[in-house]
């Protein structure tokens, strides 16, 4: 459940080489033509999750217990890290009578990611039915964080920060053969 998505995707050929605008001619046309771009660009909200608390008091075994939402606005503070809290943890309490807590399911959002992917590749003709084609692929380009959700349990000691990324810059190399 994604509330909000944007995705573009782009392609450019460089304007250099046999038949194009520039250095269209003579050896370095062979050298810079031929290149293109491509990419990627993805936007999008955080996945839902739910403010939960042990089940101690609830006594319903395979049943998950959810928190008491004390204010009535949960504030986003966006801290993330070790000790840095995404909302504040004071808007919950840890259930303490028998029976549900008030919180709903999936009434909060882990924070959304914004990516960007990048291609480089150029088409050899070796022969005339003999292709190749090298590819360079920035995964993560930026190396934008992408973060996981907070701890979303009351009783935890690191209760509503989040710890953990995923997603790092991955690049990758390619020669793809047609025949």
């Amino acid at each position: 459940d994604r509330t909000q998505v944007f995705q573009l995707g782009w392609v450019y050929d460089l304007p250099f080489g046999k038949g194009k605008t520039f250095v269209n001619s003579g050896f370095l046309s062979q050298i810079i033509g031929g290149w293109q771009f491509a990419g990627i660009e993805s936007c999008y909200t955080g996945l839902p999750f739910t403010v939960t608390a042990n089940g101690g008091s609830l006594n319903a075994p395979d049943q998950q217990q959810t928190a008491e939402q004390v204010l009535t606005n949960v504030p986003v503070v966006g801290g993330i890290g070790p000790g840095a809290v995404y909302y504040n943890p004071a808007a919950f309490a840890p259930v303490n009578f028998v029976g549900y807590g008030n919180v709903g399911r999936n009434t909060l959002r882990a924070p959304g990611v914004w990516n960007t992917n990048v291609d480089i590749d150029r088409d050899f003709s070796l022969t005339e039915r003999l292709k190749m084609q090298f590819r360079a692929e920035f995964y993560n380009l930026p190396n934008t964080s992408h973060f996981n959700g907070p701890d979303s349990n009351v009783n935890d000691a690191a209760f509503m920060q989040i710890t953990s990324s995923y997603g790092e810059r991955n690049i990758r190399f390619a020669l793809h053969f047609q025949f």
